[in-house]
């Protein structure tokens, strides 16, 4: 029987031993009824920062708080039985200091009760990453394209394309394995090095517009089904049109109140029929 499929929740360990194994099932979750419907499906549930653009419509993920993140962090795990809930910590919350990362991961972790948290940065995170692992917080790396950084990147851009930027995000990719992280995203990279990364490195990676050789995917729900527009990234698979379908139902339902169809008798109270 494979993790998928299991009674019990699926841990950080079971994911950690993933490696080679089972591709590890991803997808974003911002709210209760949302993880309720994906949970019988996945290994885990992201709590992605990405909710500052798909829920909030910021611009990016920079303006998103400590306080957004367990907000929506609580509502997901209490909805989800089988999946591992991973949260991730906003910009600002833990590039300080490896203690300013693990004040913020505690409390992350006490206030939502998820089973790690992901954090983004390769070599520059390693000290943290080890100093949250030794002390009992499970870390989720994420290297590559990481949007927290999208201004000194100069964008949402594809990384690895140069042989410095390869050697960097293998670089990332070793550092982030050794500091004890139990899973890697890669993200946004070219898919020869995400493949290469996948086979060097003793931990899983989990692939968003990397290669299909990685031990896992991930994609954010709102892009799975159609519900976000605002621009469509390369990696990106629609697997429905839900906004489409939305905004028909609302043209419908404006349409009965204003001919006054709706509502009808059947849901009124203390009408007869």
């Amino acid at each position: 029987m494979s993790v998928a499929t299991a009674a019990k929740p699926v841990t950080t360990r079971d994911l950690r031993a993933r490696k080679d194994g089972d591709p590890i099932v991803c997808l974003t979750a911002y709210t209760a009824p949302m993880a309720r419907l994906l949970d019988p499906h996945v290994d885990v549930l992201l709590v992605g920062d990405s909710l500052g653009m798909v829920v909030y419509g910021l611009p990016t993920t920079v303006g998103v708080t400590l306080e957004m993140m367990i907000a929506h962090g609580a509502a997901v795990v209490r909805a989800a039985e089988h999946a591992c809930v991973v949260v991730d910590l906003p910009f600002g919350a833990y590039q300080e200091s490896p203690e300013q990362a693990f004040r913020n991961a505690a409390r992350v972790m006490m206030e939502t009760g998820c089973a790690a948290v992901k954090l983004e940065g390769g070599v520059e995170m390693a000290a943290t990453i080890r100093f949250l692992a030794e002390r009992g917080i499970p870390v989720m790396a994420h290297i590559g394209l990481t949007p927290q950084a999208v201004h000194a990147l100069g964008g949402f851009i594809s990384q690895g394309k140069t042989e410095a930027e390869a050697a960097k995000v293998s670089a990332d990719a070793r550092a982030v394995a050794e500091a004890g992280a139990f899973s890697v995203v890669i993200e946004g990279v070219q898919e020869p090095l995400a493949r290469k990364i996948t086979e060097e490195i003793g931990i899983p990676t989990i692939g968003i517009g990397a290669s299909p050789a990685c031990d896992g995917q991930v994609l954010v729900i709102d892009d799975v089904l159609g519900m976000f527009s605002d621009f469509k990234p390369k990696f990106v698979k629609r697997y429905a049109d839900l906004g489409a379908e939305v905004s028909e139902v609302a043209k419908r339902y404006a349409a009965e109140v204003k001919a006054r169809t709706f509502p009808g008798p059947e849901h009124c109270f203390g009408v007869k029929r």
